[in-house]
């Protein structure tokens, strides 16, 4: 009975102590550099720290020294994000390809857990999207992988206040070409599946109907096809709002709290930075497995043959409406 009561109290006594020691430690900076940086607090230091929306150029390919940069640039030049997504690439593969290259038919560590990672997403993946899901499973893991550790990228210090290293998530140019790379990758397989024909008939059926009712077949494909324009533009604004925002919030709360609420906060955007990965990759596999779908004809409650995934599940578009 006595144990419980003990643990809380270590508990406590640890986090006043951990306090103490964030007070002191900016009490003794104060003192040594006389609150340099601290001027019009908080406001001004708040302006200071935020990351811009627009990234920094690193490496201006273009020549032009009165180029002024902004939030959707054509511009040719390698920004931090960039440089950022070449680190994160390189920490994704490298270690996966010496793995890869060391297998053993017995696992163990490293190995072990690896394989039951992969083999946990994989299973996840299959409960979404159904058996036809397995072959792209590699397009899922890739999508996953990338995109949270670029969010987990973005909450090492010093990551964004440097001007070189900014995480690619943060970054509405990197989240639109993730989006546009999805766009055109779940098209494809789409009509790969269908053939032109078949996949344009999914938005334009006029198979068996009257004039009016092709009309309004036409109308609602538009419909749909002005849809599948907007797929790419909420996936990448999802992934950049919740990245970017908690940045600025995590900076926020860190220029004028204590250490307790950033650390609280560094813990939230962990688990955010992870569900925006799995939610991203997910629509994505959901969003394939849908554009294999045959035509639904009306009175009939079976799929085109081709509508393949081999078994995709009927309840993906559910799915997809829940996000």
């Amino acid at each position: 009975m006595s144990v419980a009561p003990a643990k809380k109290s270590s508990t406590k006594r640890t986090l006043l102590l951990a306090a103490l020691g964030v007070i002191l430690l900016d009490a003794f900076a104060i003192a040594m550099f006389g609150g340099v940086g601290l001027n019009n607090f908080p406001g001004d230091v708040i302006k200071r720290s935020l990351e811009p929306i627009v990234p920094h150029t690193v490496i201006d390919l273009g020549g032009d020294p009165n180029h002024a940069a902004s939030l959707f640039d054509f511009y040719p030049s390698i920004t931090g994000s960039i440089i950022m997504s070449w680190v994160v690439m390189a920490v994704v593969i490298i270690p996966l390809t010496i793995v890869a290259r060391r297998l053993k038919e017995t696992p163990s560590g490293v190995q072990n857990f690896l394989e039951f990672a992969i083999e946990s997403l994989s299973s996840f993946a299959m409960g979404i999207g159904g058996p036809g899901a397995k072959r792209f499973i590699t397009f899922f893991l890739a999508c996953f992988l990338f995109i949270v550790v670029s969010n987990w990228s973005g909450l090492i210090p010093g990551v964004g206040r440097v001007h070189e290293f900014r995480a690619p998530t943060s970054d509405v140019n990197v989240t639109v070409g993730l989006a546009l790379v999805a766009f055109v990758y779940f098209h494809y397989q789409g009509v790969r599946a269908l053939g032109i024909g078949g996949y344009l008939g999914k938005f334009f059926a006029t198979k068996g109907a009257g004039p009016i009712e092709k009309a309004i077949n036409h109308f609602v494909g538009a419909l749909e096809f002005l849809l599948e324009i907007v797929k790419p533009v909420t996936l990448a604004m999802r992934l950049f709002g919740n990245i970017y925002g908690g940045e600025l919030a995590l900076t926020v709360m860190t220029t004028i709290t204590l250490a307790f609420i950033p650390l609280a906060l560094y813990g939230l955007e962990l688990f955010v930075g992870l569900m925006q990965g799995i939610i991203f990759s997910v629509l994505v596999l959901v969003f394939t497995m849908l554009a294999m779908e045959g035509h639904h004809e009306e009175g009939h409650d079976e799929h085109s043959p081709a509508a393949a995934g081999d078994g995709a599940t009927a309840g993906a578009e559910s799915r997809v409406a829940a996000h």
